[in-house]
């Protein structure tokens, strides 16, 4: 019996042992790491600053760093000019996630279950590869050129712009050439959440039901084009006008020969002890083909015709009450009955069928963010949008609908002038009414999820 007893006091004397070690290792760990965080580590050793002060956390901007981004990645002092950065320094980062994720889709069609059956995949994996070189190539006149992988390792450009800054010696005069991302207030390439269903916004990349035309584009994509923007001493009025080509950020025309617009606008102002308050309203607006000249049946890339207009328009506000921010959003978008009904007509142009009419619908969304402190932030968003009227009297009145919930939380053990780093957990669900299933050809009701569980990080 005396033995057995000093046994188990041996043993729980060596599991408070190991537990204690695991406390001083952890310890050691969250003191070495409670360092000052630092920016985007290109910016950061060019200009010595901490990553706190243009980011609430890394990759989103606070107002001081949206103020350097709209100067052209300037504090406007003598170290802007690279002909003033030691010869060493080289504005160049690299980000990758390596993760674990889960993917689930509701009622997916099989041989096994025709009628619908639930799937779930999950396992290792990567994101795509991000090569972010940009700065001055002169005081003024800034770049940003970023080649992307994505998780094949294949290659394209996300983004590659050059930007004439304070033109007649002006803030509000600034010229963009290139491929960019829209000037949206909620940007999808600043992003918190990361997962397959929760990495991107729903109200970006929304089409009505029946929409199958070749032209898809995406608000949140970066596209191809000239921006004139401006803003004030302080930022804290800016504004944003774009003339792009129809081509959803994709190299030639392969739709056709139009142009799209987008507009945004907001001013913001300091409510005391809860921060900087913003508001500010944007508009998409452009035209995309409804047939296409064909060459052995096939559609000839480029030469869209027939073309009709679409319309994304939205109010938003950023919102501040000391650590926690929300950003509301309502907006409303609206297409032609042409592309909404959309098929192929051989080179023909289309007659619409009986009961076609514009589809129109209304969206809402709201993301809130809770900084614990500058190492730890939550970020939780509900995307909701309704359809106020289907492109087909035959439509069910709720096709389309889709409501979604993302909920994540990112750790930063440690940002500093080299490389930054995030442990990032994340959990995202999407319901989508009458969706069609090519397989059946009926529609149903379908759900999706992910879990994801990643380490973000930059050098």
């Amino acid at each position: 019996m005396r033995i057995d007893v000093i046994g188990r006091f041996q043993r729980l004397r060596s599991a408070i042992a190991s537990y204690l070690a695991m406390g001083m290792l952890l310890g050691i760990f969250l003191a070495a790491s409670s360092q000052s965080s630092f920016a985007i580590a290109a910016f950061a050793r060019k200009y010595g600053l901490p990553c706190s002060a243009c980011h609430d956390a890394w990759p989103k901007l606070n107002n001081f760093g949206q103020t350097f981004k709209d100067n052209g990645y300037q504090l406007m002092n003598d170290r802007d000019a690279p002909i003033w950065q030691n010869p060493s320094y080289w504005p160049v980062a690299f980000r990758i996630t390596p993760n674990w994720d889960l993917e689930n889709t509701g009622r997916v069609a099989t041989d096994q279950a025709p009628n619908g059956q639930s799937v779930t995949t999950h396992g290792f994996n990567l994101s795509g590869l991000d090569i972010l070189t940009a700065g001055t190539l002169n005081k003024d006149i800034s770049f940003l050129l970023v080649p992307s992988a994505d998780e094949t390792g294949a290659f394209h450009f996300e983004s590659a712009w050059v930007r004439f800054d304070n033109l007649f010696h002006s803030s509000w005069a600034n010229l963009k050439v290139g491929k960019f991302e829209l000037d949206n207030l909620i940007s999808e390439k600043r992003g918190l959440t990361l997962s397959a269903n929760g990495g991107s916004y729903q109200l970006y990349h929304f089409l009505p039901f029946g929409d199958s035309n070749p032209y898809q584009f995406g608000i949140g994509d970066n596209q191809m084009g000239i921006e004139f923007a401006g803003h004030s001493k302080n930022d804290y009025t800016r504004f944003s006008a774009s003339l792009l080509s129809s081509n959803d950020g994709n190299v030639d025309v392969p739709y056709g020969s139009t142009y799209d617009g987008s507009f945004t606008f907001s001013t913001a102002f300091n409510a005391g002890s809860l921060g900087l308050q913003r508001i500010g309203a944007q508009a998409y607006i452009g035209q995309a083909p409804t047939y296409y000249l064909t060459s052995g049946g096939g559609d000839i890339p480029g030469t869209g015709k027939g073309n009709h207009g679409f319309s994304r328009e939205a109010v938003f506000a950023l919102l501040y009450f000391g650590k926690f921010d929300v950003t509301p959003l309502f907006g409303h978008g609206s297409e032609s009955a042409y592309l909404a009904n959309y098929v192929s007509t051989g080179g023909m142009p289309p007659v619409l069928p009986a009961g076609s009419r514009d589809p129109s619908w209304n969206n809402f969304m709201v993301e809130s963010h809770y900084l614990f402190n500058p190492q730890f932030i939550m970020t939780y968003r509900y995307d909701a949008i309704y359809m106020t009227q289907q492109a087909s009297t035959a439509y069910p009145d709720d096709a389309g609908n889709t409501t979604a919930n993302t909920i994540a939380a990112r750790y930063y053990p440690f940002m500093h002038s080299r490389a930054g780093f995030a442990l990032h957990g994340e959990f995202s669900h999407l319901n989508q009414k009458h969706v069609f299933s090519t397989t059946t050809g009926t529609l149903q009701d379908v759900s999706y999820y992910s879990v994801f569980g990643g380490m973000d990080f930059i050098f």
